[in-house]
């Protein structure tokens, strides 16, 4: 698989993390983040690597983590108490892909809300 496309930018995130890209601009995920996440992060990924696609079109916090430049889509699986981070980077040809994928600590997901880091999104 060369790439795929797994969502794309809406207007709303866009605004929220004052991001300098335009509406529909695509998230791609590529046989090598596939890779690098199952292996990473091989529990989280067997528990989630199939709800890559859902995490980024129905997100329900959103945040820019300065450090790597990533954009962040956390979901929360109430049902399993789990915070699931996908992070997605640009790579150097401007083109952004799903990088990581894993269960976030709770405390620190709490912690980044309170910071204002993580962003909730009213649905």
């Amino acid at each position: 698989m060369p790439r795929k496309k797994i969502g794309e930018f809406s207007a709303k995130i866009i605004n929220i993390l004052k991001l300098d890209i335009p509406v529909g601009t695509p998230i791609y995920i590529a046989d090598s983040n596939i890779a690098h996440m199952a292996a990473s992060h091989p529990d989280d990924f067997k528990k989630y690597g199939n709800e890559i696609e859902s995490i980024i079109a129905n997100p329900d916090y959103v945040g820019k983590n300065e450090k790597d430049n990533s954009i962040e889509f956390t979901k929360e699986y109430i049902l399993y108490g789990d915070f699931v981070k996908v992070a997605v980077r640009v790579s150097l040809q401007n083109i952004y892909y799903a990088r990581s994928l894993y269960i976030l600590n709770p405390k620190r997901v709490k912690n980044f809300i309170s910071k204002g880091t993580l962003k909730k999104l009213d649905k």
